[in-house]
């Protein structure tokens, strides 16, 4: 998913390193941020793919899910403690969907969250939409999570928009739909569905739509991902934002840049520009029975200075370490900064702070080089199965910005909009491999 762009321009990426600028640190961290972790510019700057990290190609040769509907951002139903639900004898699915006949490019302005179902978490049908849209809030809806409790689904969505608006906007609130489960041997439904907002950008931790129309370079509050700390039982939503404020406000941290030996030798191109990526994995924890009401916290995550956006964050556990993962593409990177399309992780034993970059960089999972864009979305099950969609492919050495200029004949046979094949991801302290690759789709 894509957030509002204000100012469209071509970035180049760049190593160099010019010694005549200086940087203007500032103060230390207060202490409600002092939790909040730092992917800094000397962890990105190891990035590159290795065979751990590499996925292989995916040969264009299988069918998609649904050939009526583009389908893309895809998340589980759990349980509440975060383990894949099957309900009735059936798993299900939810996912981004736009009718197959749109241009790729256009399909976010229309999203619409339906579900799919099967018996085998393999194998899906589809179900429909997930809900009344009308009933919904938001023009459209984006990406979230999905858990069942005591019988009743509880859709966590990004409200995006607002209804009847004339012109497409780019708004973005966490949004809660809950209704009835229906199972039965046929198949399995929603219903009577009510839905509420539940958080909202205050600009104090998380920043404002307005906050980020003041010169920055994008907007996000989106994709919340309901959590339950299995070691004190409070729950939580995840999502992604920005660090709050505005450019003219941000000033540069020392721990934004990384270790002291590496501050010494490291200097800016582009610092002014750099300040405008201030991506962020924002928490809030619940304050009622019914998820309706969440209070914000700081960030556990933020990457000023390095990253603008950190798509669909999540946490998988695994002894006694959370694991938590992002998605970002190549061009959202800082200035200073080469790097990939991917799936991004780090590793703490506390919820709230102490994150570590895995494999050193972050990097978990990249496309190939030369298929740079052939998946993304990639969204990591307590299994170790890795989720995500097929994107543009085979595009004979173009990048994605050049997708513009290509006829929509082009960009519809290079878009794949359906499950890629799942990959197997080996986790072992602070280290990734991916193991193998499976059936598209295969969650169990």
């Amino acid at each position: 998913m894509n957030g509002k762009k204000f100012t469209p321009r071509k970035v180049l990426l760049t190593t160099a390193i010019v010694s005549t600028l200086s940087f203007v640190f500032a103060p230390a961290a207060s202490a409600e941020t002092a939790g909040t972790s730092n992917w800094t510019i000397e962890d990105a700057s190891k990035i590159e793919r290795t065979d751990d990290t590499t996925a292989p190609y995916i040969e264009p040769d299988f069918e998609k899910m649904a050939p009526e509907l583009h389908v893309w951002d895809t998340w589980p139903l759990r349980e509440k403690d975060g383990s894949i639900a099957k309900v009735n004898g059936y798993y299900v699915i939810f996912s981004l969907t736009a009718d197959s006949d749109l241009l790729p490019g256009k399909r976010h302005d229309v999203a619409t969250i339906r579900y799919f179902y099967s018996k085998d978490g393999k194998n899906w049908e589809l179900g429909g939409k997930a809900f009344d849209t009308e009933q919904a809030y938001g023009s459209r809806q984006w990406a979230g999570s999905a858990m069942i409790e005591d019988g009743k689904l509880n859709l966590f969505y990004t409200a995006t928009g607002r209804k009847g608006e004339e012109n497409v906007t780019y708004e973005q609130r966490l949004a809660l739909a809950t209704g009835d489960v229906e199972a039965n041997g046929k198949g399995i439904s929603f219903a009577n569905f009510d839905h509420s907002i539940i958080l909202e950008p205050e600009g104090k931790y998380y920043q404002t739509e307005e906050q980020a129309e003041a010169g920055d370079i994008g907007y996000t509050f989106r994709d919340p991902w309901f959590f339950e700390d299995p070691k004190t039982g409070k729950e939580y939503i995840l999502f992604e934002g920005n660090s709050a404020g505005t450019p003219a406000e941000r000033t540069l941290d020392p721990a934004y840049i990384g270790s002291e030996d590496f501050q010494s030798s490291f200097d800016f191109v582009n610092q002014d520009f750099a300040k405008r990526f201030n991506g962020a994995i924002g928490i809030a924890e619940a304050t009622n029975d019914s998820y309706t009401e969440f209070e914000a916290m700081p960030p556990i995550l933020e990457a000023n200075y390095v990253n603008q956006e950190l798509e669909r964050p999540h946490i998988v556990t695994k002894g006694n370490q959370y694991y938590l993962f992002t998605n970002t593409h190549e061009h959202k990177f800082g200035p200073d900064l080469t790097a990939p399309d991917g799936l991004y992780g780090f590793s703490s034993d506390q919820l709230t702070s102490g994150y570590e970059p895995l494999n050193e960089s972050g990097l978990v999972l990249a496309n190939p080089e030369d298929h740079a864009y052939q998946a993304y979305s990639w969204m990591v099950l307590p299994n170790g199965k890795v989720i995500s969609f097929y994107n543009f492919h085979d595009l004979d050495g173009k990048n994605i910005a050049d997708l513009g200029g290509t006829s929509p004949e082009y960009q519809m046979a290079h878009f794949g909009g359906t499950l890629a094949p799942t990959l197997k991801l080996a986790i072992q302290n602070d280290r990734t491999k991916i193991v193998n690759e499976q059936a598209p789709g295969k969650i169990k």
